[in-house]
C-alpha cells in the first residue's frame, strides 16, 4: 500500500508543477520546433569529425540527445541512450533521427572525438542568444578552476582532469572552460579562456594563482577590467597592499581617494560583519611599474560571531585595475565565490561529477561542458524548485522540459 501511495502522490505533485509552469510561461507545445531549431542553427556548421561510412546519424541529432541527456541527468554516454529510448516517441516529433536512436558507442565516439573548442564555440552563441541584453549592466566573469577527481586513467599516466571555467555571475551563464592536466597548470590555461570568451567591459575576478602581471595584462588588452585576490604567492605586491591599509599609514589611507562598504548578515548560527575598502593606487606605491595596469588596491574585512560567543576573522586583499564603488568592489569580491557554491558545487552534488570515470580527454572535457550548459539553463528557469528538481521534472514532463531549453535569461 506504501508503494501505491507513493506513486498516487508522485501523480499529484508532477500535475500540480505541470500546471503552475504551464501557466506561469504560457508555454505552447507548438513552440518546442523553436527551441529545437534554434540548436540546429547554431551546430549547423560545426564540423562533423567522423569518417563519412561511420555517419549513420546526423552529427546535430547526436548532440541534441546529448544536451537533452544532460539536462535531465545522465551521466554519460550509457545512460544518455538509455533515456532517449525511454523517450524514443517524444524525440521522433523533434529530430530526423536517421536509422533510430544512435547507440552509447555512437555518442562516445562523437564526444571523443569534438574539438571542445569548436564544440564550446557553438553552445556560446546559442547561449548568448538566451540572454536579456541590458547595456548599463557591467557583467562580472568569474574564473576557478575545478578538478574531476576520478577522470584518470593510470594505465596511461593520466592523472585527474582539471578544468579551469568561466561564470558570468549575473546570468548564472557559463561562456567557457579550458582543461589542464594539473592544478598548478591553471596559470598557463587561464590566457587560453580569456582568448575563447568575451571580456569586452567586463569585470574579470580571479582568485590569488591567477594574479599574474601578464593575466592582468591580458584582460585589460582584451578591454575588460579586473579584480584579483593577492595572497603571499606574490609577496611584494602582498606586503605592499598590506602596508597600504596598515594601523601606521592610516593618515595617509585617510588622504587618498578611497571608497567603503558594509554589510551586516545574521544565519546559519552565526553573524557576519564584513568592511570593503578601495583606494586608488598611493604615489608611494613601490610596485606602480612592475603593475602598471593596477590603479586601485583593496581590502576585506570580515569578524564573525557565532551564538556560542565564539569570534573568528579573516583581512583579504585585492589589485584592482579600475576605481570602483565601494559597492560594486564587494560585489565583485563576494560574487566570485558563486562560481563555488553555484557552479562547482551543483556539478559535484546534483551532477556527480567528481565521480565522473569518463577518462577520454576530449569526452570528460565535453560532458562536463554539457553539464554547466545544463545548470545555466536550469537556473534561467524561473520556477522555485532546486536545479536538481528541475532537472527531474524535465525528466518526467516533456512541457517542463521544453520550457527550460525557451528560458531566457535575465
Amino acid at each position: 500500500m506504501a508503494r501505491f501511495a507513493s506513486i498516487g502522490y508522485f501523480c499529484c505533485r508532477l500535475a500540480e508543477w505541470i500546471g503552475e509552469d504551464r501557466s506561469r510561461n504560457g508555454f505552447s507545445m507548438s513552440d518546442r520546433t523553436v527551441s529545437l531549431d534554434s540548436i540546429v542553427r547554431h551546430f549547423g556548421s560545426l564540423p562533423d569529425p567522423r569518417h563519412t561510412r561511420n555517419r549513420g546519424h546526423l552529427l546535430v541529432d547526436v548532440i541534441t540527445i546529448a544536451v537533452c541527456g544532460v539536462i535531465v541527468g545522465c551521466s554519460g554516454p550509457t545512460s544518455i541512450e538509455r533515456w532517449a529510448k525511454a523517450k524514443a516517441d517524444w524525440l521522433a516529433e523533434l529530430l530526423a533521427r536517421q536509422n533510430g536512436i544512435p547507440s552509447r558507442d555512437c555518442i562516445r565516439r562523437v564526444l571523443s572525438a569534438l574539438k571542445p573548442e569548436a564544440f564550446q564555440t557553438c553552445f556560446r552563441s546559442w547561449m548568448m542568444g538566451l540572454v536579456h541584453k541590458d547595456e548599463a549592466a557591467r557583467p562580472t566573469i568569474a574564473i576557478d578552476g575545478k578538478t574531476m577527481r576520478r577522470a584518470h586513467d593510470r594505465g596511461r599516466g593520466l592523472g585527474p582532469l582539471h578544468l579551469v571555467s568561466a561564470r558570468a555571475n549575473e546570468h548564472g551563464l557559463s561562456p567557457g572552460q579550458v582543461a589542464t592536466e594539473e592544478k598548478s597548470n591553471e596559470i598557463t590555461a587561464i590566457p587560453e579562456l580569456i582568448d575563447r570568451i568575451d571580456v569586452k567591459g567586463a569585470i574579470v575576478t580571479i582568485d590569488a594563482m591567477g594574479c599574474q602581471e601578464s593575466i592582468a595584462r591580458k584582460i585589460v588588452d582584451a578591454k575588460g577590467d579586473y579584480v584579483l585576490a593577492v595572497k603571499d604567492n606574490q609577496p611584494k605586491l602582498y606586503e605592499a597592499i598590506k602596508n597600504v591599509f596598515s594601523d601606521e599609514r592610516q593618515g595617509d589611507l585617510l588622504k587618498t581617494p578611497h571608497r567603503q562598504h558594509q554589510t551586516s548578515e545574521k544565519g546559519h548560527g552565526r553573524s557576519d560583519e564584513r568592511c570593503y575598502v578601495l583606494a586608488k593606487i598611493p604615489v608611494d606605491f613601490p610596485l606602480k611599474d612592475q603593475w602598471p595596469s593596477v590603479k586601485a588596491v583593496g581590502m576585506a574585512v570580515r569578524m564573525t560571531q557565532a551564538n556560542e560567543g565564539t569570534e573568528s576573522g579573516d583581512v583579504r586583499y585585492f589589485i584592482s585595475s579600475c576605481y570602483l564603488s565601494g559597492q560594486r568592489f564587494a560585489q565583485a569580491v563576494r560574487g566570485h565565490w558563486r562560481i563555488e557554491n553555484s557552479l562547482h558545487w551543483v556539478l559535484d552534488v546534483t551532477f556527480d561529477e567528481d565521480q565522473s570515470r569518463t577518462r577520454e580527454r576530449f569526452a570528460a572535457n565535453n560532458l562536463s561542458w554539457l553539464r554547466r550548459i545544463a545548470i545555466s539553463l536550469l537556473k534561467c528557469h524561473p520556477s522555485k524548485h532546486s536545479i536538481k528538481g528541475k532537472s527531474e521534472i524535465a525528466g518526467w514532463s516533456d512541457e517542463f522540459f521544453m520550457q527550460v531549453l525557451m528560458t531566457q535569461a535575465t
